[in-house]
C-alpha cells in the first residue's frame, strides 16, 4: 500500500523557496523610466523663490556693502577720470556712535579718497580726499598744503593751469575774494581760524580735490562731518573715455586722418587699461 503525502510536507515544500529567495541578496534592475528620475525642472514657484533671493541679496549688498558712482567732473583728476565707475566701499568705515568698536572699522584717515554726502545738499554725493582729520591745522601756501606747520608732500596733486585766486591758494585768506564762497562757511571759518590756521573740529575732516586748482572742496563750502561720510572707493570697474574740460589736449584738432575702422571705434569707446584698477 502506497504513502499518501501529508498536507504538511506540502505547506513546507513550497514555504522553504520563498524563505530561501527572501534571504538571499536580491539584484534588482532598474526600470526603463529610472534613468530619467534625475532630472528635475524647476516649476514657476521655484524659479520666482530663486530670483527673489537674489533680489534680495543684491538689494542687501548695495544698500549695505557696496555702491556703484560715475565720476561726472575733473577735481580728483588724474586719480579718478571723467567717465570712471567705482565701486565704493560702504562698510569699512561703518557707522558713527558708540557701539563701532565691536566690529573691525576703519577710521577715516589723512589722504583716504572718500565718498560723502554733500553738506550743502545731503542728496548729492561727492568724492574727495581726506587732507585735515580733527584736531589738524590747516593753511595753504601757494596752493601748497601745510598742516601742524609741515608742507605735505602730495604726489597725487596736480596742478592745471587756471586764473589766480588768493583765496584758493593762501588759505585761510583773511578777505572774502570769490564768489563761489558759502557765506555761512566764511561766517564759521573766522571762529576756526587760530594764528593764521583752520583747525579742523572734533567729528569733522577737511577735504581737497586732487585737481587743486579745478576743485570746489572745503575751501568752498566747509567740513565734512563724520555722518556724512559713505564709504570708500576701492576700484574702478568701467570707464569711458570722456574728455576733460581743464584738459590742453582736447583742444579742437584740424589734421587730417584715415577714418577709423568698426573695431577700432568699438575699442576706442572706454579706457580699458583703467578697468580694475585700485584706487589709492
Amino acid at each position: 500500500m502506497t504513502r499518501q503525502p501529508s498536507a504538511e510536507f506540502f505547506r513546507v515544500s513550497t514555504e522553504e523557496p520563498v524563505v530561501a529567495a527572501a534571504a538571499a541578496p536580491a539584484i534588482a534592475r532598474p526600470l526603463a523610466h529610472d534613468s530619467h528620475a534625475h532630472l528635475v525642472f524647476p516649476n514657476l514657484l521655484d524659479t520666482f523663490r530663486s530670483l527673489l533671493s537674489i533680489i534680495v541679496i543684491a538689494i542687501f549688498v548695495l544698500t549695505f556693502v557696496v555702491q556703484p558712482f560715475r565720476i561726472p567732473s575733473e577735481s580728483m583728476e588724474r586719480t579718478l577720470l571723467v567717465g570712471d565707475f567705482l565701486l565704493v566701499n560702504k562698510a569699512v568705515y561703518g557707522a558713527s556712535g558708540h557701539w563701532r568698536w565691536l566690529l573691525p572699522y576703519q577710521q577715516v584717515k589723512r589722504g583716504d579718497v572718500i565718498v560723502f554726502h554733500f553738506p550743502l545738499d545731503p542728496s548729492d554725493h561727492v568724492v574727495k580726499r581726506v587732507v585735515g582729520v580733527p584736531g589738524d591745522r590747516i593753511r595753504l601756501q601757494n596752493g601748497v598744503v601745510c598742516i601742524n606747520g609741515q608742507k605735505q608732500s602730495e604726489p597725487f596733486a596736480i596742478f592745471e593751469g587756471a586764473y589766480q585766486d588768493n583765496f584758493r591758494d593762501q588759505f585761510p585768506a583773511k578777505l572774502y575774494t570769490d564768489p563761489g564762497v558759502d557765506t555761512h562757511w566764511w561766517m564759521q571759518m573766522r571762529h576756526d581760524v587760530q594764528n593764521g590756521e583752520l583747525v579742523v573740529p572734533p567729528g569733522e575732516y577737511f577735504v581737497l580735490g586732487d585737481n587743486r586748482n579745478h576743485s570746489r572742496d572745503s575751501r568752498y563750502w566747509g567740513f565734512v562731518p563724520r555722518a556724512n561720510v559713505v564709504g570708500l572707493p576701492f576700484f574702478i570697474y568701467f570707464s569711458l573715455e570722456e574728455p576733460s574740460a581743464t584738459d590742453a589736449n582736447t583742444l579742437p584738432d584740424d589734421r587730417l586722418g584715415h577714418e577709423k575702422s568698426p573695431l577700432d571705434t568699438v575699442m576706442d569707446f572706454a579706457r580699458w587699461s583703467r578697468m580694475f584698477k585700485v584706487i589709492h
